[in-house]
């Protein structure tokens, strides 16, 4: 008997078009003769919809306009929550051995759809609520990241919605110079994301970076390769790839256009360093992977510098799988078809 999976996609946050992506990518792969998968749409205002057409109009986003959606309502069931599809006035209980989150961002990626179907008592694809919310929250993940010998990250200080923007950038400016890099604390995709390179972009990017979240990481430039590490645990098994490069190119740095739109970058796999360091890479990748108790996907990014010594910079916990994005790319290199990747992922589902 095929396994229901239910495949989330959209969302509330501002990775909603990526996330369309990510799904038609996805769902284009998954194997039918396995699978039995029902296609869960989340708008942009929050309400969820059963999605039954085909899946280009995912990918350009026509989905809502289709014809071909139910709403999906929720609904308290002995204690638990259940949810039901509202289909030519009739509600019916939509029943599901896993979900698979395809979402980026806020309300995806940070805990609360984990912890939702946690409570449901479905397996979930992906890391689970407190790991994806601490993942996702790139103060809590230094925290994290700092107690582990031998990796280093870039400095940094934190600004909160209300503070001094002009103490910040005096402060930075002495313990960071310039460039710096503004960031919202909990965002991914480089949304939010501002290079600043001298004290007259500095608030402009803080502005930026608070309309995505209450808190900003303003973080040292670090002059390096960008290196991209997939890891995929499986039943307490890990593959770790080899590293990625990515060259952005013309971009300041690997920002969302040129993750998602322009054709300005290019990558390598492997990444062109020393075959010793990508033995090092690797092993941190896992080691940060598994004290931020990680499960199913992540990628782990780092900067390699001209002195040879790796720098952490971030983990994604829900990575793009769009056909230009670095996760299925080095999965692939490890010798695994997108087809079978979608089937791995799904079956590493957990509680």
């Amino acid at each position: 008997m095929k396994k229901r999976i239910a495949a989330l996609f959209g969302g509330k946050s501002s990775e909603y078009e990526v996330s369309l992506s990510t799904a038609f990518a996805l769902l284009s792969e998954i194997d039918s003769e396995k699978y039995d998968v029902c296609k869960i749409g989340i708008t942009k205002n929050g309400k969820w919809y059963l999605y039954e057409g085909d899946l280009d109009a995912i990918l350009h986003d026509k989905w809502q306009e289709s014809g071909k959606i139910s709403k999906i309502l929720f609904s308290p069931n002995n204690g638990e929550c259940e949810m039901l599809v509202q289909k030519d006035g009739e509600l019916t209980p939509l029943k599901i051995d896993a979900a698979f989150p395809m979402l980026h961002g806020k309300f995806g990626e940070d805990g609360q759809i984990q912890g939702m179907f946690s409570v449901m008592g479905v397996p979930v694809v992906g890391c689970g609520a407190a790991s994806s919310a601490v993942c996702m929250d790139k103060v809590l993940t230094k925290a994290v990241v700092e107690k582990l010998d031998g990796i280093r990250q870039a400095k940094c200080i934190i600004l909160r919605d209300g503070d001094s923007v002009s103490d910040a950038a005096s402060e930075a400016e002495v313990l960071l110079g310039y460039p710096m890099f503004v960031k919202p604390a909990c965002a991914g995709s480089s949304v939010g994301v501002s290079k600043v390179k001298d004290r007259s972009e500095f608030d402009a990017a803080i502005e930026k970076a608070l309309a995505e979240d209450s808190r900003v990481v303003i973080e040292e430039a670090i002059v390096g390769i960008e290196t991209e590490v997939a890891v995929l645990e499986e039943n307490g098994k890990y593959t770790v790839s080899v590293p990625a490069e990515i060259d952005s190119g013309s971009s300041e740095f690997y920002d969302y256009d040129t993750k998602y739109i322009s054709d300005v970058s290019s990558f390598y796999i492997p990444a062109r360093i020393p075959e010793n360091k990508i033995a090092e890479v690797r092993d941190s990748a896992e080691r940060i992977f598994r004290a931020l108790d990680c499960r199913s996907l992540s990628r782990v990014d780092f900067f390699y510098t001209p002195d040879g010594e790796f720098v952490f910079n971030e983990i994604n916990t829900i990575p793009g799988c769009t056909p230009i994005s670095m996760y299925p790319k080095l999965m692939m290199n490890e010798g695994m078809s997108f087809c079978e990747l979608t089937t791995r992922l799904i079956e590493s589902a957990h509680l």
